[in-house]
């Protein structure tokens, strides 16, 4: 099952962001992604397929600074687990991060 976690604040995003979806795992997922604003208001994303610690190796090869942004594991109920499937998707300018979750399935 998706789960999604966001923060708006004054500290560094990335830690809270792991630290939420980490508590979601039990919830079963193939995939996570990040998206943060970074200082110079350029949305950054980071994603990986499988566990959590594929998305934090991929944190740990290109770092992440920014005070708000949004996390999100995902259950592959369209779509194979990919990273490209990943959440969240950006829109065709990079401008944009998108993150969903299905219920009801």
């Amino acid at each position: 099952m998706c789960g999604i976690v966001g923060y708006v604040g004054k500290k560094q995003v990335v830690p809270l962001i792991i630290d939420g979806l980490r508590k979601l795992e039990y919830r079963g997922y193939d995939s996570a992604g990040i998206a943060v604003v970074d200082k110079d208001h350029q949305l950054q994303v980071r994603r990986a397929k499988g566990k959590l610690r594929n998305l934090e190796e991929a944190l740990r090869l290109q770092t992440l600074d920014g005070t708000y942004g949004v996390g999100h594991t995902r259950w592959a109920t369209h779509g194979a687990p990919t990273d490209r499937n990943a959440h969240p998707h950006q829109d065709c300018e990079g401008r944009v991060a998108v993150t969903t979750t299905l219920t009801g399935w």
